[in-house]
């Protein structure tokens, strides 16, 4: 069986590549989605990818994500600093959550720099840029003990 990744992005993501491009970058969504696609093709996995403005629906997909995915990569968005619909939605999947931010959270204003959903993410992947996605879902599919054996010994079997 191969493994099942499921990407949500939150609020105002749909607008990457337009909205504060000084903090974001020129990516845009649809980019990040397809590389991520054609990463999932090179891992031998599938992948959904989902995004929402609205919170409740967010929680939905992770609750759906229980039985229909090994893990979830979320980029929570503005509700990284404020949800704890999230929060409890994270702890009731059970499964690992990767939470990723495109910029560095850390060396953001006072109001964007402390997440509140990472208490209940197995890891967090911020200030790589887009390229963090393509890194969560690495570390995604090595926990789940899905990665080809075709990648070297070191990125499959992870640090000890």
């Amino acid at each position: 069986m191969t493994a099942r990744l499921m990407i949500i992005n939150g609020p105002n993501l749909n607008l990457l590549g337009v909205r504060e491009p000084h903090i974001y970058g020129s990516t845009t969504l649809a980019a990040i989605e397809a590389s991520c696609q054609a990463y999932a093709k090179f891992l031998g996995i599938t992948l959904e990818c989902h995004q929402s403005n609205m919170e409740g629906e967010l929680v939905e997909l992770i609750q759906a994500a229980r039985t229909t995915a090994d893990a979830i990569i979320i980029n929570p968005a503005a509700y990284s600093f404020t949800s704890v619909a999230l929060f409890d939605a994270f702890k009731i999947f059970e499964k690992p959550i990767f939470e990723v931010h495109i910029s560095n959270i850390h060396a953001r204003d006072e109001l964007h720099r402390h997440s509140k959903l990472s208490a209940a993410s197995k890891a967090v992947i911020c200030g790589l840029g887009p390229y963090g996605y393509i890194v969560a879902m690495q570390a995604a599919v090595q926990l789940v003990g899905k990665l080809p054996d075709t990648l070297p010994e070191p990125v499959r079997v992870g640090p000890v």
